[in-house]
């Protein structure tokens, strides 16, 4: 399931628009939201893709980490996890502290 960051409302992985308010998920949605937070953070070196630990194939697949202009879109079309796609993104930092 994907959240729309506009209205809150919870739309299928395959939508690209949420079915609430019609807010194009491929910028709204808390996924895309936080990719492209985590690419303008100068102190995030590379972004990594977490999956929980019963993952469908092919989202354990795409597990790993992605310099930041490489990252996959999630969630993953395809996921055939019966609760939808669970991935996240990560932040590699090049520095923990200020």
């Amino acid at each position: 399931m994907q959240t729309c960051t506009r209205c809150n409302a919870t739309s299928p992985d395959s939508a690209q628009e949420c079915v609430n308010c019609k807010a194009d998920l491929r910028e709204f949605s808390a996924h895309a939201v936080a990719l492209k937070t985590l690419q303008q953070n100068l102190r995030v070196t590379s972004i990594r893709i977490n999956v929980a630990g019963d993952a469908c194939p092919l989202c354990y697949e795409s597990r790993g980490t992605f310099a930041k202009d490489a990252v996959p879109a999630l969630p993953h079309q395809g996921c055939s996890h019966e609760r939808g796609c669970r991935c996240n993104y990560a932040p590699v930092l090049s520095e923990i502290y200020p």
